[in-house]
């Protein structure tokens, strides 16, 4: 007889980076404003504290899968704290007029429709990360560190090239996204089981009919 595996406790290293991400985001979000937005010292470790929070982004998902922590809790806070993070940035900047509104607008819509999109389709099966949605992760918090530094002239430049190939991605892998969920919810074993019964219930109909 097999003994069954012990159940993998919350309370991990994994899910600790997650809440500490989770934690760094009022942080953020004060030191951003803090001196009108503008002060250059406030920024500096405004940016700081965001790329600490999200290399905990990389960092929580290698030391789960490596050690065979992954729990429900880290799959729900996960995603959790990213959108949190990257949303607070964004409206952020826009606030403070240094980010178009439509850019934050397209980004948060697509990452909280994805979102919403994979907790729908988890009936059919799991959406996974593509290496295109790891890409464009990657991207965008490149993009909003690089708005979040006081630069100007030529490097505020490239933070805008940057931010527009990061939309680019957002969009492009969104739209993949879709088209996954459309693919796996098409051939999922639920979808050919629902259509068997349907078929059942067409023919049995057909029969009573016959009679």
């Amino acid at each position: 007889m097999t003994a069954s595996a012990a159940p993998i406790s919350a309370w991990n290293v994994a899910n600790g980076l997650t809440a500490l991400r989770l934690g760094l985001v009022p942080v953020f979000a004060w030191l951003l404003f803090a001196g009108g937005g503008d002060d250059t010292g406030w920024r500096v470790a405004a940016a700081a504290t965001f790329l600490v929070a999200s290399m905990t982004d990389r960092l929580d998902g290698d030391i789960a899968r490596r050690r065979g922590i992954v729990t429900d809790v880290g799959k729900i806070a996960d995603p959790i704290a990213d959108k949190a993070l990257t949303g607070t940035a964004l409206v952020g900047l826009s606030l403070l007029g240094e980010l178009s509104w439509w850019v934050t607008v397209v980004v948060l819509v697509r990452e909280i429709g994805i979102t919403l999109l994979r907790i729908v389709i988890i009936r059919h099966g799991v959406l996974p990360a593509g290496r295109g949605g790891k890409v464009k992760t990657a991207v965008q918090a490149l993009a909003i560190l690089l708005y979040l530094l006081p630069l100007s002239g030529s490097a505020h430049v490239v933070a805008v090239v940057v931010m527009a190939c990061a939309v680019l991605l957002t969009v492009v892998t969104g739209i993949d996204y879709l088209a996954q969920a459309y693919r796996l919810r098409s051939t999922s074993e639920r979808t050919r089981l629902r259509a068997v019964r349907r078929e059942v219930a067409t023919g049995q109909g057909a029969t009573t009919d016959d009679g």
